[in-house]
């Protein structure tokens, strides 16, 4: 009896799509909806680029006229003169006392803000944390102005107590010596900006705390851990990134704040050793304060400032990117 061996060989693969060819054939499976939506995305992002580049190429046009003109240095001067000819500018008292500013609102509004979230989703009983969390949402919309006035007519006429214990018990320091001088200063003018981006950064860690997964909780609280623990060891790590992401945004309220500055600052141009005396300057309230009344060289040079600011206000951001993306292994957005 004759035997035939059959061919087992496997027959050869059928040829791949090339990768334009696949492009070409999810396109083609695309709905037109879903080209539509993409064509909108990919143009608002482009839009927004375009709108960013021109915002820069603006403020640096102007502000190199400005900068052309001055005879001092643009960077450590302590002197606004622009009327007079040459004019002389520079803002090292502003740069100065925006990062102070903003560094003691940050330093007051980001553990109570993170404390006050932490109460509302894991803590206060439902009945409690909403009129709690609504009171919070109508503090984020009060205007700035508003604000300004408050901190003129209240906050600055009871400073005086506060700034008197701070200069029998700190004063040794020289950051806390106070000359019984009106306290807008610095630190009223810190408190305040805490107070104005206490809800922003507050309500944006407080969805960042309720996004946590229930059963990493659960699990930590089976093994036996406390409360704390569970918010220590499974609440701060999902949430890290977005509590800075919250921070950032509150800090970049606080460095451009206006009108609630220039209503509790006493300006002056140059930089006190003690944040209790009265001094100071920050680039957006210099800008409020002198745009109006500026010439055309003036309104180069409070644009020249405005450009360092959108600077500082750039690596700010880059900075708070660079932190997330460094911990995002530890972040929700991967669990």
């Amino acid at each position: 009896m004759d035997i035939t061996t059959k061919n087992t060989e496997a027959p050869p693969p059928a040829p791949q799509p090339s990768v334009a060819e696949q492009k070409r054939a999810a396109r083609g499976a695309t709905r037109p909806g879903d080209r539509i939506f993409l064509g909108l995305s990919r143009g608002s992002g482009i839009l927004l680029l375009v709108i960013m580049a021109a915002i820069a190429v603006f403020l640096t046009y102007r502000a190199s006229l400005a900068i052309s003109k001055d005879e001092a240095n643009f960077f450590t001067a302590f002197e606004w003169n622009t009327g007079v000819t040459p004019p002389e500018f520079g803002i090292a008292v502003l740069a100065f006392g925006t990062v102070v500013s903003s560094i003691i609102a940050m330093v007051i509004a980001v553990p109570i803000a993170v404390a006050i979230a932490l109460f509302l989703t894991h803590y206060a009983p439902r009945r409690l944390s909403g009129p709690i969390s609504y009171v919070i949402d109508l503090l984020a919309a009060v205007p700035s102005i508003v604000y300004g006035l408050w901190g003129a007519l209240i906050l600055v006429p009871n400073m005086n107590g506060l700034f008197g214990w701070l200069d029998k018990y700190l004063g040794w320091t020289g950051i806390f010596s106070w000359q019984g001088g009106a306290p807008r200063s610095m630190l009223t003018v810190g408190i305040l900006l805490a107070i104005m981006i206490l809800p922003i950064i507050t309500n944006v860690s407080r969805e960042v705390f309720r996004q946590v997964p229930q059963m990493q909780e659960e699990a930590a609280l089976a093994l036996g851990a406390t409360r704390w623990e569970v918010i220590r060891m499974a609440v701060f790590p999902f949430g890290r990134s977005g509590v800075i992401s919250a921070s950032m945004l509150g800090l970049g309220r606080a460095l451009g704040e206006t009108m609630a500055v220039a209503t509790v600052l006493s300006p002056t141009f140059d930089i006190q050793a003690s944040l209790l005396d009265p001094g100071g300057g920050t680039f957006a309230q210099n800008i409020a304060s002198k745009f109006g009344e500026a010439t055309e060289t003036g309104r180069d040079a409070l644009i020249a400032s405005g450009l360092v600011l959108f600077v500082i206000t750039l690596l700010v951001n880059g900075a708070a990117r660079a932190i997330i993306a460094r911990r995002k292994e530890y972040s929700g957005a991967n669990a």
